[in-house]
């Protein structure tokens, strides 16, 4: 695999050089609530332009629904781009000066991007080659697509791995071929059904299994518990009972809640009380993991020597229940482990929670890329770049 450091070596001043990013924030309206993708593509993005290249970078926002849609373009990110630059960013559709750096529209304003008709996607592929002498691919958040930007791209100019990406497999590797044990999996969020695949791969890997967050209410019903109106995913039982009976024969400790706190609705001032979590109300709700699990998860963390956690405990955006995603992240702040934090909501709750980010091992910028990697799923915008 070729890397940004071979790119550089061979010279890239006056050269145009695509670099696909992933730059897919989130945003209140044309606000930019959490900058962390933004801010980790623009090392790979300085290295070029501060060797004179003439950059001209690709991402997407959102979901459009392959046409132009004015709440998903990246003019806001065009700006904060610019500011972490230091050097005004436009949007446009071809790369301008050396050491200049261009943004194309959402991507995905493009049918083609998507599409899983490969001439489609290589027709958009070889627009965008045209456009460049070199392509980097450096947007870890979008490895998992088979998408026009990302993969068939690549096929058509020379194309090297940038730093982010080579920073987020050489730490996937860690978590799968090269762990120190105790290994502890910390998975929350809010269904059992975007990780079915990562927790029946794993429990093959890991020695201990936290299950927090919404999805703990499947494992707690399975297990015959009462569970009120909180999120459950009744036609996931039979597979979690599966996941139960296999942690057991395995020797996998499996922990789940002790103590929950049940609200009376799903809204920031609603009323809670601390409950077993095996005797949830039935006119109530579990929107966070109570203290005792939270000072069990803590304790069950505390030898740990990697840990991968993707998923809050919580429904973290609403101060009253932010305390047990607060909890974990703050254990593994303290843990001497390996800790990884595995993007999307994990990631932003670290950020809107003020903890340092530098406490972590690493904190991914792709929590699906990260998911399905831990699958055992090959990632086809790295596996391109390696033939």
């Amino acid at each position: 695999m070729k890397t940004l450091s071979d790119l550089l070596a061979e010279g890239v001043s006056g050269r145009r050089v695509l670099v696909r990013a992933d730059l897919n924030v989130p945003l209140d309206g044309d606000k930019i609530t959490d900058d962390g993708r933004v801010r980790a593509s623009v090392p790979t993005i300085k290295a070029l332009t501060g060797a004179g290249a003439r950059v001209l970078v690709a991402a997407h926002l959102g979901r459009p629904k392959g046409e132009p849609d004015p709440k998903f373009s990246l003019a806001p990110v065009a700006v904060r781009l610019g500011e972490l630059l230091g050097a005004p960013v436009e949007i446009g559709t071809e790369t301008g000066a050396d050491g200049t750096v261009v943004l194309l529209e959402n991507i995905r304003f493009d049918a083609r991007e998507t599409s899983k008709v490969d001439a489609e996607r290589e027709a958009l592929a070889d627009e965008l080659a045209a456009k460049a002498d070199a392509f980097v691919s450096d947007g870890f958040g979008v490895v998992h697509r088979k998408q026009a930007s990302v993969y068939d791209v690549a096929k058509k100019l020379p194309a090297y791995a940038g730093g982010l990406v080579l920073s987020e497999v050489e730490v996937l590797h860690k978590l799968t071929e090269d762990l120190k044990r105790p290994y502890v999996v910390v998975l929350g969020g809010a269904k059992v059904s975007d990780k079915l695949g990562v927790i029946k791969n794993l429990l093959s890997k890991v020695d201990r299994l936290l299950v927090g967050g919404g999805m703990a209410y499947t494992f707690l019903k399975a297990q015959g518990h009462e569970v009120g109106n909180s999120l459950l995913q009744a036609d996931q039982l039979d597979q979690v009972r599966g996941f139960l009976a296999e942690a057991e024969e395995r020797g996998v400790e499996l922990v789940l809640p002790v103590d929950v706190l049940a609200a009376t609705g799903f809204a920031a001032d609603a009323e809670h009380e601390v409950v077993a979590a095996t005797a949830i109300p039935a006119d109530r709700e579990g929107l966070d993991i109570g203290p005792k699990t939270r000072e069990l998860f803590a304790s069950k963390l505390a030898d740990a020597a990697t840990v991968f956690w993707n998923g809050p405990m919580g429904v973290f955006e609403f101060e009253a229940f932010s305390g047990g995603t607060r909890a974990v992240a703050e254990a593994l702040v303290k843990s001497d482990a390996f800790t990884v934090v595995g993007g999307g909501d994990s990631a932003a709750a670290v950020r809107a929670l003020g903890l340092p980010e530098d406490g972590f091992s690493h904190i991914s910028t792709g929590g699906g890329a990260s998911l399905e990697f831990l699958e055992g799923k090959e990632l086809p915008g790295v596996s391109v770049l390696e033939q």
